[in-house]
């Protein structure tokens, strides 16, 4: 098995079981509704979670390369990363 194969059975796995938790999932339902970008607090604001909640599911999503996450001044605005959703799962965000 080369070391490519491996890498990409390793991310498959974590998407996953990133997708595996129902407020992340929800979090990606949403934003793909949305169509745009949107700050993490408005993402807040939606799920009625804690800011320290939301921001550990955002991390989770983020270091799954499921978001894509920017930074302008003070502010994160976050979106969905289409290449990671095209590569492992094509389709799926049309199913939510």
């Amino acid at each position: 098995m080369t070391i490519q194969k491996v890498l990409k059975d390793e991310h498959s796995a974590r998407v996953f079981k990133t997708l595996a938790d129902e407020t992340r999932l929800e979090i990606i339902r949403n934003q793909y509704a949305h169509k745009k970008e949107m700050s993490c607090g408005e993402v807040s604001d939606i799920h009625g979670t804690s800011k320290s909640n939301n921001s550990y599911h955002l991390r989770t999503l983020r270091e799954a390369k499921l978001i894509k996450v920017r930074k302008e001044a003070q502010t994160r605005y976050m979106s969905i990363d289409m290449e990671t959703f095209q590569t492992y799962l094509p389709g799926f965000l049309d199913t939510l």
